[in-house]
């Protein structure tokens, strides 16, 4: 008799312990699925994926430090094999969009992930891109209105450096922890902000806070 296959090991990152402790439960139930894996936040995402080496990452997307897009885009980088599958609160299109463009093959909403997320995860290895109902119409609709206009999607506004301090800005850091806690200089972090000042045309740290939030960076 032939030995069961390995089950697919899972990285599961949500700032919040209970979520986390809710999905667990639900894919530790599946004989295939296994979470070897756990991280409060995006940059912890980031370190597990390279220590556990996982098939397969379900990332929040409002986390702190780093979002789970911004650690989708470089988990995407670094580990081209890795499946990613964004779990979120929002039904959002610009957030459904940026995942697909961070490198994630589903979008999975929190509020149905007990009917929804085992299949995804079985889809997202299976090499299968997973949307719920609702992201589907969002991508037709858009693409029909990409058409219509003869336009493309449009780039982003900022770069992912920017988006990095933007967040960090928005959640109350000095120049001096932005600084250190990417490792490069005060006056750097300050040429930054006011290029994301002068690009998004705001005028000052609450303008650009309420952006962040918009945006998904952090939470209101």
């Amino acid at each position: 008799m032939s030995a069961p296959p390995t089950p697919v090991r899972i990285l599961l990152a949500d700032d919040h312990a209970l979520v986390r402790r809710g999905v667990r439960l639900i894919l530790d139930n599946e004989p295939d699925l296994s979470v070897v894996a756990e991280a409060g936040d995006g940059a912890e995402a980031i370190s597990a994926a390279r220590e556990q080496q996982p098939d397969l990452a379900i990332l929040d997307i409002a986390m702190p430090r780093l979002t789970g897009l911004q650690a989708a885009r470089e988990l995407s980088r670094a580990q081209p094999g890795l499946r990613i599958l964004m779990l979120t609160m929002y039904d959002n299109e610009q957030y459904f969009f940026e995942a697909l463009k961070a490198g994630a093959s589903g979008y999975v909403l929190k509020s149905v992930a007990d009917r929804d997320l085992v299949e995804a995860c079985r889809a997202a290895v299976r090499g299968e891109p997973f949307l719920y109902p609702g992201a589907i119409t969002s991508l037709i609709r858009n693409y029909l209105d990409r058409a219509r206009n003869g336009d493309t999607i449009p780039d982003r506004a900022i770069t992912a450096r920017e988006e990095e301090i933007l967040k960090l800005v928005a959640e109350g850091h000095s120049s001096k922890e932005i600084a250190d806690l990417l490792v490069i200089s005060a006056k750097t972090v300050e040429r930054h902000r006011a290029n994301l000042l002068q690009k998004l045309g705001l005028k000052d740290r609450l303008a650009l806070t309420r952006y962040a939030i918009r945006a998904g960076l952090i939470e209101p």
